[in-house]
């Protein structure tokens, strides 16, 4: 059974979400917040394995409340969710550490989906997300920092693997570059993350171009 945290300021909209999670077997809506100080108070009382986060909210916000929640030992994945298509939020949303980002004006279906993707430890990181990740970064220039300590654990496979992560391939897409199978794939995936101190691919991706393993346009 996978556990949901609803965190919104508007009542009507808790309650529509609770509506449509509570339809599906495998989903529990285990509590509400109005605001990103109370999330941050029930995501440590409940455990929740996923936290829909609004983004603006009064007081502590979606994205502050992402942040707090994340930096908790086994802190749930945090799915964001908004009604303003911004690419600051977008990337504000993934530096937070959130495991994904959703507009509210998207299907039951593609909120339903995107839960079961986070809950199982994955990223919902579509390619358009990728794309604007690297237009937020070419825009700024791009990043020359390093982190010589954690990458250089890397192997040269594993420095291979996080390239393409950075460019939004899907484990089906490195295994055919690379001439490897899914499952070795998913093993180096899983790999790069824990040596580099990630959560997620979501992670992996801001990552390699905050520390200029991966450049715009490069």
């Amino acid at each position: 059974m996978i556990r949901v945290l609803v965190v919104d300021d508007h009542q009507l909209v808790r309650t529509g979400f609770r509506v449509i999670l509570e339809i599906e077997e495998d989903i529990e809506v285990i509590g509400e917040a109005s605001d990103g100080a109370q999330a941050v108070e029930l995501a440590a009382a409940a455990r929740p394995d996923v936290v829909l986060m609004d983004v603006e909210m009064p007081g502590v916000d979606g994205l502050e409340a992402t942040r707090r929640i994340v930096a908790a030992d086994a802190g749930p994945a945090v799915l964001i969710l908004t009604t303003f298509d911004r690419d600051d939020y977008l990337f504000a949303a993934l530096q937070a550490g959130a495991s994904g980002f959703l507009l509210k004006n998207g299907t039951p279906e593609a909120l339903v989906d995107a839960i079961r993707v986070v809950a199982r430890g994955d990223a919902l990181l579509a390619p358009e997300i990728t794309r604007r990740v690297i237009a937020t970064f070419t825009k700024r220039g791009g990043s020359t920092r390093s982190d010589g300590a954690r990458l250089s654990e890397l192997t040269p496979r594993e420095h291979e693997v996080l390239v393409l992560l950075a460019g939004g391939a899907t484990n089906a897409e490195i295994a055919d570059t690379l001439v490897l199978g899914e499952a070795t794939v998913k093993t180096h995936v899983s790999r790069v993350l824990a040596k580099l101190g990630l959560r997620d691919r979501t992670q992996a991706v801001v990552f390699a171009y905050e520390h200029g393993v991966v450049t715009p346009g490069g």
